[in-house]
């Protein structure tokens, strides 16, 4: 007699997977094949900004230079010319004395907030996040049993005087921070904040993980340092930092480099957890990255970039201000890829982000509502805009269709 076939429910699953659920922007992704949707979703960058030409001549010089090491297997620590060329990157932001040794490659900074998680997380462990935060970051850190507290943040980012409270009563396993232009805030956390927060971190011996995919989207002046260019100032404090960076939204997602800066004895417990999951970033990626950086073309294609991202992010804004008025209140961001906003209910308007995600697909656009940012206490009036894959006389008619969902909204109510 041959064996019954297995059932769905005969499969026992990793308790682990009941702290996590699907991602509510994947899910939302599945509408958007929908003929005539603009999206205001999405937190990709725009490919018809990538710079295809370059890519193309890096990927066939590292194929010319050396191919056995472009599609060999490699160290997991990463290809040491990239690991060359991104301290380098690093130096040039202000970053002191930083060996190639002192980071490793990663496939995109994700994989380095895992590796973050693999090493630091225990189930129970207190960690501390934004208010609201990466969507991803929340998923990876529940995923290995963490339990998260917010801290709240404002158009400056965090509130350190918050945080310190916060992190005297919970006693963290790590603070997680995105300092420029966060995801989906938009906020930039203040030099002055920045420097209070490295002593902080200093003081109460707690490791401070900043993730920096977006600090150079800027659209005016650059942002303050970052946490990492600024531990120089504090004497002690990189010991307790942690530092995630990324080519993806500066160079193409597509390649998948991301990298992790960290002490010593962390980046070495984070390569054996690396050697488990991957072995190593690819290779020819890897390659092609090193050869892009090398040749020099990054600071132009970011120049470009900067441009049309700010024309995009003033376009948002406006069209927000005349379309939807006092019903929606904002801080224009000065970098990054989105616009974070709360609706205001004036005038009786919809205040729940939800139910106007819902009734503006009806109307042929999409965003991201709020409460999916948030570990705990959302702000369901919230809701998050990109800018990033529009131009700008589509961002007018997504927004034009937003104010009639919100107009549908309020006449619904009054029924």
């Amino acid at each position: 007699m041959s064996a019954p076939h297995a059932t769905p429910n005969a499969i026992r699953f990793a308790d682990r997977l009941s702290q996590v659920e699907t991602s509510a922007i994947r899910e939302l992704f599945k509408l958007l094949g929908q003929p005539g949707i603009i999206s205001l979703a999405g937190g990709f960058p725009d490919a018809a900004l990538f710079d295809v030409e370059g890519i193309r001549a890096a990927s066939e010089r590292a194929l010319s230079t050396d191919p056995a090491a472009a599609l060999q297997y490699g160290a997991t620590e990463g290809y040491q010319p990239l690991r060359e060329q991104l301290a380098a990157l690093m130096a040039g932001k202000g970053v002191q004395g930083l060996a190639p040794e002192q980071l490793i490659v990663t496939t995109g900074s994700q994989q380095a907030l895992d590796l973050i998680g693999k090493t630091l997380i225990s189930p129970g462990d207190k960690v501390i996040v934004e208010g609201p935060t990466f969507l991803a970051t929340i998923q990876c850190f529940r995923l290995y049993g963490a339990q998260l507290i917010t801290a709240p943040i404002d158009a400056d980012g965090v509130d350190v005087q918050r945080l310190e409270a916060l992190i005297a009563e919970h006693r963290p396993k790590f603070v997680y921070l995105v300092p420029s232009f966060g995801n989906p805030s938009g906020a930039l956390l203040s030099l002055e904040r920045r420097r209070r927060v490295l002593e902080l971190a200093l003081r109460t011996q707690t490791p401070i993980v900043e993730d920096d995919p977006y600090g150079d989207l800027y659209f005016g002046a650059a942002p303050p340092p970052s946490l990492l260019a600024l531990s120089a100032e504090v004497a002690g404090s990189r010991d307790w930092l942690l530092h995630c960076g990324s080519l993806s939204k500066v160079l193409s997602p597509g390649l998948r480099i991301g990298w992790l800066v960290a002490p010593p004895e962390l980046l070495a417990k984070a390569v054996m957890c690396k050697q488990f999951s991957d072995a190593h970033t690819s290779t020819f990626a890897q390659a092609t990255a090193a050869q892009y950086l090398q040749g020099g073309r990054l600071a132009a294609a970011l120049a470009r970039v900067r441009v049309v991202y700010a024309e995009r992010a003033q376009a948002l804004g406006a069209a927000l201000r005349s379309e939807l008025g006092a019903a929606i209140d904002f801080v224009q961001p000065q970098g990054g890829l989105f616009i974070w906003a709360r609706l205001t209910g004036a005038g009786g308007a919809c205040a729940d982000g939800q139910a106007l995600a819902q009734r503006a697909v009806q109307q042929g656009v999409a965003f991201v509502p709020g409460r999916p940012f948030y570990a705990c206490d959302p702000d369901l009036a919230t809701l998050r805009l990109s800018f990033a894959t529009v131009d700008a006389e589509r961002i007018r008619e997504g927004v034009a269709r937003l104010a009639r969902a919100l107009k549908a909204g309020w006449e619904a109510g009054r029924k």
